[in-house]
Protein backbone atom coordinates (compact mmCIF):
# COMPACT_ATOMS: atom_id res chain seq x y z
CA UNK A 1 0.00 0.00 0.00
CA UNK A 2 1.58 3.66 -0.78
CA UNK A 3 0.98 4.92 2.38
CA UNK A 4 3.31 2.89 4.05
CA UNK A 5 5.68 4.63 2.13
CA UNK A 6 5.13 7.60 3.92
CA UNK A 7 4.70 7.06 7.52
CA UNK A 8 6.32 10.56 8.28
CA UNK A 9 4.97 12.78 4.81
CA UNK A 10 3.52 15.55 7.08
CA UNK A 11 2.26 17.27 4.00
CA UNK A 12 0.54 13.85 2.42
CA UNK A 13 -1.08 13.65 5.71
CA UNK A 14 -2.55 17.18 5.79
CA UNK A 15 -4.10 16.11 2.55
CA UNK A 16 -5.64 13.06 3.05
CA UNK A 17 -7.30 14.76 6.48
CA UNK A 18 -8.29 17.73 4.60
CA UNK A 19 -10.00 15.69 1.91
CA UNK A 20 -11.93 13.43 4.41
CA UNK A 21 -12.76 16.50 6.38
CA UNK A 22 -14.39 17.44 2.53
CA UNK A 23 -11.95 20.92 2.43
CA UNK A 24 -10.83 22.19 -1.05
CA UNK A 25 -6.94 23.70 -1.02
CA UNK A 26 -8.86 26.75 -1.76
CA UNK A 27 -10.47 26.74 1.64
CA UNK A 28 -7.29 26.60 3.38
CA UNK A 29 -5.47 28.66 1.19
CA UNK A 30 -8.16 31.49 1.98
CA UNK A 31 -7.97 30.88 5.85
CA UNK A 32 -4.06 31.24 5.90
CA UNK A 33 -4.08 34.07 3.40
CA UNK A 34 -1.77 31.97 1.07
CA UNK A 35 -2.17 31.10 -2.76
CA UNK A 36 -3.77 27.55 -3.55
CA UNK A 37 -0.52 26.43 -5.12
CA UNK A 38 1.12 27.60 -1.52
CA UNK A 39 -1.39 25.00 0.27
CA UNK A 40 -0.14 22.30 -2.55
CA UNK A 41 3.48 22.68 -1.86
CA UNK A 42 2.65 22.25 1.87
CA UNK A 43 0.98 19.25 0.74
CA UNK A 44 3.69 17.96 -1.54
CA UNK A 45 6.63 18.34 1.41
CA UNK A 46 7.66 15.83 4.18
CA UNK A 47 8.03 18.47 6.41
CA UNK A 48 6.12 21.61 7.89
CA UNK A 49 7.19 24.60 10.29
CA UNK A 50 5.46 24.07 13.22
CA UNK A 51 3.85 27.29 13.32
CA UNK A 52 2.29 26.56 9.88
CA UNK A 53 1.29 22.93 11.11
CA UNK A 54 -0.27 24.53 13.70
CA UNK A 55 -2.05 26.68 11.72
CA UNK A 56 -3.45 23.95 9.53
CA UNK A 57 -4.61 21.93 12.17
CA UNK A 58 -6.54 24.47 13.74
CA UNK A 59 -8.48 24.92 10.28
CA UNK A 60 -9.15 20.76 9.53
CA UNK A 61 -10.18 20.99 13.39
CA UNK A 62 -7.54 18.87 14.80
CA UNK A 63 -4.32 19.32 16.69
CA UNK A 64 -0.40 19.42 15.14
CA UNK A 65 0.00 15.41 16.51
CA UNK A 66 -3.27 14.32 15.19
CA UNK A 67 -1.69 14.91 11.93
CA UNK A 68 1.56 13.77 12.85
CA UNK A 69 -0.05 10.44 14.38
CA UNK A 70 -2.65 10.17 11.74
CA UNK A 71 -2.60 7.02 10.09
CA UNK A 72 -4.65 5.87 7.31
CA UNK A 73 -3.26 2.45 6.90
CA UNK A 74 -4.44 1.59 10.78
CA UNK A 75 -8.27 2.74 9.71
CA UNK A 76 -8.38 0.28 6.89
CA UNK A 77 -6.03 -2.29 8.79
CA UNK A 78 -9.23 -2.30 11.11
CA UNK A 79 -11.41 -2.47 8.52
CA UNK A 80 -10.20 -5.81 6.77
CA UNK A 81 -9.96 -7.61 10.11
CA UNK A 82 -13.64 -6.75 10.62
CA UNK A 83 -14.72 -7.95 7.55
CA UNK A 84 -12.26 -11.25 7.75
CA UNK A 85 -14.01 -12.48 11.15
CA UNK A 86 -17.44 -11.98 9.50
CA UNK A 87 -17.18 -14.71 7.47
CA UNK A 88 -20.14 -17.23 9.35
CA UNK A 89 -19.44 -20.67 9.25
CA UNK A 90 -22.15 -22.44 9.63
CA UNK A 91 -24.31 -25.77 7.92
CA UNK A 92 -25.11 -22.95 4.83
CA UNK A 93 -21.56 -22.63 4.07
CA UNK A 94 -18.82 -19.61 4.15
CA UNK A 95 -20.31 -16.19 3.16
CA UNK A 96 -19.22 -12.71 3.85
CA UNK A 97 -22.12 -10.69 5.21
CA UNK A 98 -21.54 -6.92 5.21
CA UNK A 99 -24.94 -4.88 5.93
CA UNK A 100 -22.66 -1.73 6.13
CA UNK A 101 -20.25 0.71 3.71
CA UNK A 102 -17.09 0.45 4.96
CA UNK A 103 -16.22 3.91 3.70
CA UNK A 104 -19.09 5.56 5.12
CA UNK A 105 -17.46 3.49 8.48
CA UNK A 106 -14.05 5.05 7.64
CA UNK A 107 -15.33 8.54 7.32
CA UNK A 108 -17.36 8.21 10.89
CA UNK A 109 -14.48 6.88 12.61
CA UNK A 110 -12.37 10.20 11.04
CA UNK A 111 -15.47 12.67 12.23
CA UNK A 112 -15.03 10.89 15.70
CA UNK A 113 -11.68 11.09 15.85
CA UNK A 114 -11.72 15.09 15.07
CA UNK A 115 -14.14 15.84 17.48
CA UNK A 116 -12.37 14.25 20.22
CA UNK A 117 -9.30 16.18 18.94
CA UNK A 118 -11.10 19.55 18.62
CA UNK A 119 -12.44 18.90 21.91
CA UNK A 120 -8.51 18.20 23.32
CA UNK A 121 -7.76 21.12 21.26
CA UNK A 122 -10.56 23.44 23.42
CA UNK A 123 -9.37 21.47 26.77
CA UNK A 124 -5.80 23.09 26.27
CA UNK A 125 -6.66 26.29 25.27
CA UNK A 126 -9.06 26.72 28.13
CA UNK A 127 -6.35 25.55 30.22
CA UNK A 128 -3.66 27.90 28.42
CA UNK A 129 -5.88 30.64 29.11
CA UNK A 130 -6.44 30.25 32.97
CA UNK A 131 -2.30 30.31 33.14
Amino acid sequence: MSTATKPSHIGYKIGRIRELRGLKQEYIAHQLNISQQTVSKIEQSETVEDQILEQIANILGVTPEGIKNFSEEAVFNYFNNFSDNSINQGPMGSYNVCNFNPLDKVIELYERLLQSEREKLELLKTLKEQH
